[in-house]
């Protein structure tokens, strides 16, 4: 992401998982970790949505953490139709979060529908302060409920994701959605504004 990104290399049940870490300025709040979208789709931790989810999060003094899924980049394994990818991002978890620290979750489309799992799997004293899903897959995966001040963003024109798929996933929960007018799955040209958004969505409803 920048020149002071670290790269590490994580043990996963599917053998090493490629990683990279930016630390902020301050000392860091808590650890973030970031789920990029579907492998077998170009998918990798270097999406510029997930790049634009950890500048936003480095931005609150998060310790920021991407990586890539089992069979993408330098991590071993081979796709295992999300189950093995949740399985990844555990890992990834358990090897990152800071004991006494917070832990936020954020994912993009497939990378949404992993980091809500994973939250969901974790012992009640260890789930996410918060979680940030942008563009959550809810038409083609299962996503579990959230919690309430989980902030959801999707595009208004999204191509790949139906709006109206995250509406659906969202009315029975009562989960409020934040609609980008005009915007497109990949937010070509609008990557500043999701920024924005997601930086004013953690300052402003903190727990």
């Amino acid at each position: 992401m920048n020149s002071q990104t670290q790269s590490a290399l994580v043990e996963g049940p599917a053998g090493s998982l490629q990683c990279a870490l930016d630390m902020p300025a301050t000392p860091a709040i808590g650890v973030a970790v970031v789920c990029h979208p579907h492998p077998q789709f170009g998918g990798t931790m270097d999406n510029k949505v997930v790049q634009t989810l950890a500048r936003a999060l480095l931005q609150l003094g998060w310790a920021t953490v991407r990586f890539n899924f089992r069979g993408v980049g330098k991590s071993a394994g081979a796709w295992d139709e999300g189950r093995g990818e949740v399985d990844d991002a555990l890992a990834v978890i358990e090897r990152h979060r800071i004991a006494g620290q917070p832990l936020l979750l954020a994912g993009f489309s497939f990378g949404a529908y992993v980091a809500a799992e994973a939250a969901s799997r974790l012992p009640e004293a260890q789930r996410p302060l918060r979680l940030v899903l942008v563009g959550p897959s809810t038409q083609k995966q299962c996503i579990p409920a959230v919690p309430a001040d989980t902030v959801v963003i999707h595009g208004e024109s999204d191509e790949v994701v139906p709006l109206s798929a995250t509406l659906d996933w969202a009315r029975p929960q009562s989960l409020p959605v934040i609609v980008l007018p005009g915007v497109g799955h990949f937010f070509h040209g609008q990557l500043g504004w999701l920024k924005t958004v997601v930086v004013q969505q953690l300052q402003l409803a903190p727990r």
